[in-house]
């Protein structure tokens, strides 16, 4: 099957069970979508082999969609939220945070084990760009959420 068909069956199956199993009289339903990655620093005119790591700008191109999210899921997200008669509240994180390559600060996380020299020389090797570690954009997603909940 394509990714989005399953996709569109797992958010269908959500939204049936979120309908059975809750109270929309009392009750605010929100969903986040996706957290996108950095692991190609070629995407936006970075070094061929690069990744976030050492990064310390955002991407100011207002059109730019890196490949670490899909667009065609996020219009899944879109199509089956507007034929639902749940009332859900979209938090797109997933734009704002394509701009955030420098906000990937995975040199930070604990390691397994300690890295070799030969690691340490080559921070792509071991960079994680799914993971976002110190405050700042994942704050901002905060933000978003309690601005609904206050300001529906």
């Amino acid at each position: 099957m394509e990714t989005e068909d399953v996709y569109r069956m797992a958010m269908k199956s959500m939204l049936k069970w979120v309908e059975k199993n809750t109270d929309l009289k009392k009750t605010k339903i929100f969903f986040t979508s996706m957290s996108p990655t950095h692991g190609r620093s070629v995407d936006w005119g970075g070094e061929k082999d690069g990744s976030c790591y050492n990064q310390t700008t955002p991407i100011e191109d207002p059109s730019y969609w890196g490949n670490g999210s899909r667009k065609s899921i996020m219009r899944v997200i879109g199509d089956v939220f507007s034929k639902t008669k749940v009332p859900i509240t979209l938090l797109n994180i997933t734009q704002l945070s394509e701009y955030r390559k420098d906000a990937h600060t995975s040199i930070y996380k604990k390691q397994w084990s300690p890295l070799t020299p030969e690691q340490l020389a080559n921070p792509v090797s071991y960079a994680d760009c799914t993971h976002w570690c110190l405050p700042g954009l994942q704050d901002t997603w905060n933000e978003l959420l309690y601005a609904k909940l206050l300001h529906p």
